[in-house]
């Protein structure tokens, strides 16, 4: 079985991202019932040197719009990184969902050898198209999403592995 740069892009950034949407909808409710404002969750790090929530957020939300903007041969939109309450990030994660969801598998069809180029202020990385979703855009996603998740948990949102996984599809 073959599978699409899209079947291994598209859907499993839009599954993440919802349940991610989730989890930070759970710390609003988790909030709310302690009677404590819920953005606080915004500007929490596990470590002094470790980005905030609100980047993790911001960066996962980048990650799959960039990534997909790029196997598409596209522009991704700009968002403007000013979000600074649980509800802008919800709303963030949203747009990026509705944006990946516009997607179609024929608009990341092609040469799976392309390369795709990505500068980071340390180096430039050249990925053929393939080991771009593999080994740089899910790990990304992945590495943020799970980031907020364990910021989310340490400040006490009751959440666990189902959350993190969303629902997931059975025969």
């Amino acid at each position: 079985m073959s599978l699409s740069l899209y079947d291994a892009s598209i859907p499993t950034f839009l599954h993440s991202l919802r349940s991610l949407k989730a989890i930070l909808e759970k710390a609003v409710a988790h909030a709310e019932a302690r009677k404590f404002d819920p953005n606080v969750f915004v500007s929490m790090r596990l470590y002094p040197d470790m980005l905030p929530l609100s980047r993790q957020i911001q960066i996962a939300s980048d990650a799959a719009k960039g990534a997909a903007a790029r196997l598409s041969g596209s522009e991704p939109p700009k968002f403007e990184d000013n979000e600074a309450t649980l509800a802008e990030l919800i709303a963030r994660v949203t747009k990026t969902i509705d944006y990946l969801e516009g997607f179609k598998p024929e608009q990341l069809e092609g040469d799976d050898n392309r390369v795709i180029t990505i500068k980071t202020p340390r180096m430039t990385f050249n990925f053929k198209a393939v080991d771009f979703v593999r080994h740089w855009a899910l790990p990304n996603v992945f590495f943020h999403i799970t980031t907020a998740y364990a910021l989310l948990r340490h400040g006490g949102v009751e959440i666990g592995k189902a959350d993190f996984l969303g629902p997931v599809p059975q025969v």
